[in-house]
């Protein structure tokens, strides 16, 4: 039987670790393993596309930012705006392979809508980043606790 519970919550923390939202998804995923009630493989193709998933409606805003960059409430200067564009520039799309790490990861998806980077180069970089997160974790936590 499928706990549509655990594998929901785990979507959603997934998803929303992916967002502007303060959510812990690896947090979720380790204590999910260490129950040991779910199914390993289903877990991290769950959080995985709760996490790509988060990352795309980051871009899809990156690709919006212009229409609201003149409104009061924009939570961005131009010129913060102006050094992102800059910063990814100089780096590339090859910067979405970081998109994984905490603090830096986030605005990196928003900033590759913001350059309008293809979508499909954008699944693909940023899949790898994530997926490999989530393997990286559940062997860890699999080998030192499981």
């Amino acid at each position: 039987m499928i706990d549509l519970a655990a594998y929901g919550g785990m979507f959603l923390a997934a998803f929303l670790a992916a967002t502007v939202f303060p959510a812990q998804s690896e947090a979720a995923l380790v204590a999910l393993l260490l129950a040991g009630k779910q199914d390993t493989i289903l877990l991290l193709t769950v959080a995985s596309l709760g996490n790509i998933l988060g990352s795309v409606v980051n871009w899809l805003i990156g690709l919006q930012v212009e229409r609201f960059r003149d409104r009061p409430w924009f939570p961005a200067s131009g010129k913060m705006l102006e050094r992102a564009r800059a910063l990814y520039a100089r780096w590339g799309y090859w910067s979405l392979l970081a998109s994984f790490a905490p603090i830096v990861g986030d605005p990196l998806t928003v900033i590759a809508g913001i350059m309008r980077e293809p979508l499909w180069r954008f699944l693909l970089l940023v899949s790898i980043s994530k997926i490999a997160r989530y393997l990286l974790l559940a062997a860890v936590t699999l080998a030192w606790f499981g």
